[in-house]
């Protein structure tokens, strides 16, 4: 029979690390951060502009040639100070802002201030070792600036960037930078779409192997998956509470005509709740199964056991009886012992034991079977 293998998914947990009775809005860096690569991006429906800048000055300074244009700041990497330091003063960006920007544990959240809306979305992706990567993907919208801050070089936004760059008079180009705001966090979801259904093929993987032959491996697989399912959970549910905030918000930062976009998101993400709450019973109920078939399998090991104790219970009680040995006969004074197991002198006795072993075997094996105990 073909074993079916089934990946092993790890989740990579991020943890904060800070000391107790730090201050707030404190946002340095840490150690293994990758050093910034700052890519713009200024456009309208008819042209567009792509560089890649070493510096954040070179940013303001390409911003101030092209006025009255679109931008997006994409800042691959989160490494360099300078460059955060520069873009909260330059923009006005509040110290705790920055901070969740640096700390990449932040669960999906929009916040509104005067002069800009933060939003945080997460990314998730299956690697070619299909372990999970989560990866922050943090926002800051002005009226015409869009400005990402990701913790990878490595990103699932290349639709988006073709799009905005091959398509002209349409609405990534028209709408300004809060449509590439609802484009982001649309194809964010459009990815969690296809981990859902990554994991309809695996449980139903899972459940061809389960009927094929319940192995203990199983289990773990049916728990590795519930894993995964609970890391998507964990995002899923705070995207809706933001995408309803979203929705609400009289921001002069998003286009009216951009809210239609974003309640669709919003719709995507509901779906995507509901396909976790139907793919976590699915689980169970596999779980459920598995522990059934391994109980069935150990109540038939029990079965069997218990029909072979049943018949040699009186076989070894009468090989018992046989086997003490009671001479019939005193060898000191020569007196006959009557009571004294006359069968051991018997010229067939032995002949005659088996004789009754058998049949009384015999008798179990068909009472065990007209009361069904050898039935599958």
């Amino acid at each position: 029979m073909k074993k079916t293998n089934i990946p092993r998914y790890k989740t990579p947990r991020k943890r904060k690390k800070r000391t107790p009775g730090e201050s707030p809005g404190i946002f340095v860096v840490t150690e293994n951060a990758l050093t910034s690569k700052i890519h713009l991006y200024i456009y309208d429906a008819e042209n567009i502009i792509k560089k890649e800048f070493g510096t954040i000055q070179d940013v303001y300074t390409a911003i101030s040639k092209n006025p009255r244009k679109f931008y997006w700041i994409d800042i691959q990497g989160i490494g360099t100070q300078d460059v955060l330091n520069s873009v909260k003063e330059k923009f006005g960006i509040n110290a705790l802002v920055m901070e969740d920007i640096v700390n990449t544990h932040q669960r999906p959240k929009f916040e509104e201030f005067n002069n800009y809306l933060f939003v945080v979305n997460r990314m998730l992706e299956l690697d070619e070792t299909l372990n999970i990567r989560n990866e922050q993907l943090s926002m800051i919208l002005t009226e015409d600036t869009l400005i990402t801050f990701q913790e990878d070089y490595k990103d699932i936004l290349d639709p988006i960037r073709n799009r905005l760059i091959h398509r002209k008079q349409t609405s990534i180009r028209t709408l300004g930078p809060s449509y590439l705001l609802y484009a982001i966090m649309d194809i964010a979801t459009d990815q969690n779409f296809n981990l859902i259904n990554r994991l309809g093929d695996e449980l139903d993987l899972v459940e061809d192997s389960l009927y094929n032959k319940a192995e203990k491996s199983i289990m773990y697989r049916i728990q590795e998956i519930k894993k995964l399912m609970l890391s998507i959970r964990r995002i899923a549910w705070p995207e809706k509470d933001k995408l309803n905030e979203l929705q609400k918000s009289g921001s002069k930062f998003i286009e009216p005509e951009v809210k239609v976009f974003i309640r669709d998101v919003a719709d995507h993400n509901t779906q995507i709740i509901d396909l976790l709450e139907t793919y976590r019973e699915t689980s169970t109920t596999l779980m459920d199964i598995y522990l059934t078939i391994i109980n069935n399998k150990m109540n038939e090991v029990m079965k069997i056991l218990t029909v072979i104790s049943a018949i040699f219970i009186p076989l070894t009680f009468i090989a018992g009886v046989y086997g003490m040995n009671f001479a019939i006969q005193d060898p000191v004074t020569g007196k006959l012992l009557h009571k004294n197991m006359p069968e051991l002198y018997w010229p067939n006795g032995y002949v005659y034991v088996w004789i009754l072993m058998i049949i009384i075997t015999i008798f179990q094996i068909i009472y065990f079977i007209r009361k069904g105990w050898f039935k599958d």
